[in-house]
């Protein structure tokens, strides 16, 4: 069992190692099999209305579960190949997404952030 991201890069480093799998892990290769598990995961809301998509049966929630593993797992590896810190870097961006999307700009709207540009993030 792994409580933190720290604990789950190590056992997915564990397996890749067990399995003489660096070899295989560029991030080239990494962020190509990332990008296909996503699609994977995609194709599970595929022709789903909201409600759908919202309600799934145990069945689709256990199998977008696992999809979603997939992806997490794949990006983890690849944030260790590259020396990234997931979580550093999503302060980050949430940081950056914070000025780029002022709340009393964009509340209740989805307009990409260039439809109302600032002078603060100009």
């Amino acid at each position: 069992s792994v409580d933190s991201l720290t604990e789950l890069t190590a056992a997915v480093c564990k397996f890749t190692e067990q399995r003489d799998w660096d070899q295989f892990h560029s991030p080239k290769n990494l962020s190509m099999a990332l990008i296909v598990e996503a699609a994977e995961l995609v194709e599970h809301f595929q022709w789903l209305s909201r409600q759908e998509s919202d309600t799934l049966n145990k069945e689709q929630h256990e199998a977008v579960s696992m999809e979603m593993a997939d992806v997490l797992i794949y990006l983890v590896r690849m944030a260790e190949r590259l020396d990234i810190d997931l979580l550093e870097a999503a302060q980050t961006k949430l940081e950056i997404n914070n000025k780029k999307y002022p709340v009393e700009q964009v509340k209740g709207r989805s307009d990409k952030y260039t439809r109302y540009q600032t002078k603060q993030t100009e």
